[in-house]
């Protein structure tokens, strides 16, 4: 069990950034969702030891080996290091040899790429990829720690939808064997809805549960700060910002005409 007790973060100002009163299993897959400043990343520092409460506390069952994939743009991609060097960072605490890494170190490096799809780019600059292969990079030096728990900060941002696709696949494939996972994302539709657990963020713990029973327009206005309608097509649940000159709310409507949702055979896929 992840635990935040009654617990609130600030960076140093006085200004609280957010509190947390939440309690989550520590083997399943849980996003943390919310708009840009809403304390989602704050809680990720929290629980990799980064950031201290300033009341309450936070507790994990026993000490579990985390990983961490950080969101792209707080990357330095000009800075000198290859796809194979990047990945083998993520065993600097464990082997103590660096910059000499063991033979055992680069073998797991080249099956994990392998794994992941770009086996054949270890040698490549890691400024010279496409979007979803830096996405891939950062989240095979998170694994080479062999980690119990996952943690990603917007694992989706910027990536086409079929990349998009493939992480949450793998993300599913990793949780069935056994690494819990705790993600970030501002995305509702083609992410947080597929999730089997969500927690709604706004400097402050709105709602958690499934997508279905958070998902509703009194949850979503107090975490986005807009009004938005929820509504079920083809067997999906969506989301959108509701019109300017302002409808009904409508929560759980099966729609039966109109165009189908650009990314209803994204979604599809993906579940």
């Amino acid at each position: 069990m992840i635990e935040f007790i009654d617990a609130a973060f600030s960076y140093g100002d006085g200004a609280i950034a957010v509190e947390a009163d939440l309690r989550i299993g520590n083997d399943g897959v849980v996003g943390l969702v919310g708009p840009s400043g809403a304390g989602k990343t704050t809680l990720l520092r929290a629980l990799l030891g980064q950031l201290r409460p300033v009341r309450g506390e936070v507790r994990l069952d026993g000490v579990p080996r985390v990983g961490y994939v950080p969101q792209l743009e707080t990357i330095d991609w000009h800075f000198p290091i290859t796809v194979g060097e990047c990945v083998l960072l993520g065993r600097v605490s464990e082997s103590g040899l660096w910059p000499w890494p063991r033979r055992s170190d680069r073998t797991d490096m080249r099956a994990l790429l392998d794994r992941l799809g770009i086996g054949d780019l270890a040698d490549r600059h890691i400024r010279a990829l496409s979007g979803g292969q830096q996405s891939r990079v950062f989240l095979a030096r998170a694994l080479i720690r062999r980690p119990d728990l996952l943690l990603l900060d917007e694992p989706t941002s910027g990536v086409d939808v079929r990349t998009r696709q493939e992480i949450l696949a793998l993300l599913r494939d990793l949780n069935n064997d056994g690494v819990g996972i705790i993600l970030t994302t501002h995305d509702l539709n083609s992410v947080a809805a597929l999730l089997p657990e969500v927690a709604c963020i706004n400097r402050q713990v709105i709602a958690h549960g499934t997508p279905r029973q958070v998902f509703t327009p009194d949850v979503l206005r107090a975490t986005f700060g807009s009004e938005m309608i929820v509504f079920e097509h083809d067997g999906l649940l969506l989301t959108a910002d509701a019109p300017a000159h302002g409808v009904q709310h409508v929560h759980h409507a099966h729609l039966h005409h109109g165009p189908p949702h650009p990314d209803d055979a994204a979604l599809r896929e993906a579940r």
